[in-house]
């Protein structure tokens, strides 16, 4: 299946851009859908899920890294799966991670418009979550580069703000309120927490969806994903500990808007510090919102460009270079998805996706060890295979206990797996051979970084 479009994505960007985009990615996660988790499992129960989802990102990342500088490909777990697996294993990885991103957008649509509920409570989550998602379908058609200067312009606020936060909470933090209580359901509470664990971190792969965009991804990916992703456990860490800590932990268990919450319990809900803050919280929520609609659009063109979706989604804008198709088409899938799910389901979903990417990515790096030992691998995973294997262990552990906690959907989410896989064999694309840069053998890939 040869690719006919001959155009190609603009290289641009520098490691401080995908720091941006990778803390911006996942920054959302620290301002609202981790604290459900306490619901299910108590302040320590949920600070255990939290060290375990942090150990399962530190193995993944040095680990995913080796096979995003190898394959720098747009398609992520996609090419890195048909590569080592075929076409149906590209597929399922492609399918895992459009869920993944696709869920995550409409997902930090609900926690933006309920902070400008909060602020605004005669402007409706809905209409809000809508506005945002035009919004930045546009500012992502623009362009990559100015995409990636408004992300490391808001991600830098939205660290900003953290830090913030967590100086005005720290000096009402009471050990003894973050110990009330803190293991409600015992040790059956840190497995059903895992997933909303993971929602502090989730999305950060997706700086592999813009290695074609990145000036010398071999040197800059390395280095953008290493810096977010310790940025991100600091962060993450930081503000658990200190918003569990402020009052009883249950008052903040079951909102979208955690953080603002806390700081109202600390300064009182009428003041102007209250109001400023919930303000400049929006600038975390918008930088996750802007990273995983660049990372869900371009899975759809990747997919699309592979022949796997739609042809017309790989379309490039003549004028900016950026798939004005695939974004549009995002746009509309996030749009779907606020109307027909809740925060909370479509948080799960989008676990799902990541987790069930994950699993495979590790599964595809054992097998290019072993199917390709001369591949180019400018960065290697560390301590292999024991990186690899705890990711992947952690994973599966945390896949299984989605499962056992979300029947129904899990149910949902392997009905469109298996949906998806019956059209592709029966349409006969997996008997049709993908040609394309991630497939060219490892030789001419040293002659080609060579030019």
């Amino acid at each position: 299946m040869a690719i006919t479009d001959s155009r190609h994505l603009n290289k641009v960007l520098k490691p401080i851009h995908l720091w941006a985009i990778g803390v911006g990615l996942v920054i959302s996660g620290d301002y609202f859908g981790w604290n459900l988790g306490w619901a299910v499992s108590g302040t320590i129960g949920f600070l255990i899920a939290t060290l375990i989802i942090t150990l399962l990102y530190i193995t993944f990342i040095f680990s995913y890294t080796e096979l995003t500088t190898a394959i720098p490909h747009t398609g992520g777990a996609f090419a890195y799966a048909y590569r080592a697996m075929g076409p149906i294993g590209g597929l399922i990885a492609g399918y895992a991670t459009l869920i993944d991103f696709l869920f995550a957008t409409p997902a930090i649509a609900f926690g933006l418009g309920a902070y400008v509920h909060f602020l605004y409570p005669n402007i409706t989550v809905i209409n809000s979550a809508i506005f945002f998602n035009i919004i930045f379908i546009l500012i992502n058609i623009w362009g990559i580069k100015e995409s990636a200067i408004f992300s490391v312009f808001i991600t830098l606020l939205a660290v900003a703000e953290l830090l913030m936060f967590m100086g005005v909470v720290s000096p009402h933090f009471k050990l003894h309120n973050f110990l009330n209580n803190p293991l409600p359901f015992g040790f059956s509470g840190v497995f059903a927490a895992l997933p909303y664990a993971v929602w502090f971190y989730l999305a950060i792969e997706g700086v592999a969806m813009v290695a074609e965009e990145v000036k010398d991804p071999r040197r800059n990916i390395p280095i953008g994903y290493i810096s977010a992703l310790i940025t991100m456990v600091l962060l993450a860490l930081g503000v658990m500990i200190f918003t569990g800590g402020i009052t009883d932990w249950h008052k903040f268990s079951a909102l979208d808007y955690p953080l603002p919450a806390a700081i109202s319990e600390v300064l009182g809900k009428g003041s102007h510090l209250t109001g400023l803050f919930t303000s400049i919280g929006l600038f975390g929520l918008i930088a996750s919102f802007h990273g995983t609609i660049l990372g869900s659009s371009r899975q759809v063109y990747a997919m699309a460009r592979s022949g796997y979706l739609p042809r017309v989604l790989s379309q490039l804008s003549q004028k900016f270079k950026t798939p004005h198709w695939a974004l549009i088409a995002s746009g509309l899938i996030s749009i779907l998805a606020l109307y027909t799910g809740t925060t909370q389901q479509i948080v799960i979903l989008s676990v799902m996706g990541a987790i069930m990417m994950y699993m495979l990515s590790m599964i595809s790096l054992f097998i290019l060890r072993k199917k390709e030992p001369n591949l180019l691998r400018p960065f290697k995973a560390p301590f292999y295979p024991l990186f690899p294997a705890i990711a992947l262990l952690i994973s599966a552990i945390t896949f299984f206990t989605m499962i056992y906690y979300n029947f129904m959907l899990s149910l949902v989410f392997f009905s469109g797996l298996v949906i998806i896989v019956f059209i592709f064999i029966l349409l006969g694309k997996h008997k049709i051979e993908l040609i394309e840069d991630f497939m060219v053998p490892p030789i001419n890939q040293e002659l080609i970084k060579n030019r």
